[in-house]
């Protein structure tokens, strides 16, 4: 799909800088280069496309769906609402900004914000392709649990006061509003967009850097290893790495195929998948604008320990 991207990497890795192919610096220089085009690519045209149907979404409409529902059935909306938005996590924050706006209660909107990165129409197609029915139905499963609960935990603590969206001047600029023209649409876009993307490009490329790194210098048994030798802790420790690694389920699931080939437990390989896809460093830099840092904090313990949950699941039952 990106593959036009590879003629500037390679002009630039091979030609203009003459490294040598097959090289470590080679493999992590154009790894940078075309995931530093991808990412960004990728973060600005998708949240620009949300921004602007977000625009067609009414406030009321929105509040009455998800937060007029029972408590329960409000996390379920939400959690099915995030399977069909294929995003990752920055792109689907706009969504999650309209929705607390709209007066849905913060917990609903922490199970979509789970849940929308993480389970998604593209991840379960790889999935089938890759590893067949039952670990898509167990992935799904786990993953709405994985988002439901959290929301519920969340929801259920007296955490609101921790929000500091209406204090924060410069989040104005993700307020939406009604808009009659497409010149108002375009504009609310654009603005939102420029917000976001200057609010996370350089924790961005900090996370392509150290895949990069990874990509060029790190021996490609090491996550196996890491976490072979590591026994019981094999789960949390690949899901700990995973954080710091920015990507989207489209993104992340060859390498997860090719480490489940070296003998990863599909357990551990999917545990790295959902910290990598549905914790990352530059969402926590945009909810940092909104919320303080002790509910960042608890929404990813809570998520993290979901989704650990999940490996020791996944281990057991497959193995």
């Amino acid at each position: 799909m990106f593959s036009f991207l590879e003629i500037p990497a390679d002009f630039v890795t091979y030609s203009l800088l003459k490294l040598a192919p097959d090289t470590h610096a080679a493999e992590a220089l154009r790894f940078f280069l075309y995931d530093t085009m991808k990412v960004f690519l990728l973060l600005i045209v998708i949240i620009f496309l949300v921004t602007y149907l977000r625009s067609y979404l009414p406030r009321e409409r929105v509040r009455r769906l998800l937060a007029g529902q029972h408590r329960f059935l409000g996390h379920v909306l939400a959690a099915f609402t995030g399977i069909v938005t294929p995003f990752c996590t920055c792109s689907a924050i706009p969504l999650f900004l309209g929705f607390l706006e709209a007066g849905v209660p913060l917990g609903v909107t922490f199970t979509f914000l789970v849940a929308s990165p993480m389970i998604n129409e593209v991840a379960i197609g790889l999935l089938l392709g890759l590893f067949g029915w039952n670990i898509v139905l167990l992935y799904v499963g786990s993953g709405l649990l994985i988002a439901i609960v959290s929301g519920l935990i969340i929801g259920s603590l007296p955490v609101n006061r921790l929000l500091t969206l209406d204090q924060s001047a410069d989040m104005s600029v993700f307020s939406g509003g009604e808009y009659k023209t497409q010149k108002d649409r375009l504009a609310f876009a654009r603005r939102v967009t420029n917000a976001i993307v200057r609010r996370v490009w350089l924790f961005v490329l900090f996370g392509i850097s150290l895949g990069s790194l990874i990509h060029g210098f790190a021996p490609a048994n090491l996550l196996s290893d890491l976490t072979d030798k590591s026994g019981f802790l094999g789960v949390p420790i690949a899901t700990a790495i995973g954080v710091p690694l920015y990507s989207n389920a489209a993104g992340i699931l060859p390498l997860i195929s090719a480490l489940v080939e070296k003998g990863l437990p599909i357990g551990t390989a999917l545990a790295f998948m959902m910290s990598v896809t549905a914790l990352s460093l530059p969402e926590f830099l945009i909810l940092r604008r909104i919320m303080k840092t002790r509910l960042i904090i608890l929404f990813a313990l809570t998520v993290s320990l979901g989704i650990i949950a999940t490996g020791y699941l996944f281990n057991a039952v497959i193995g």
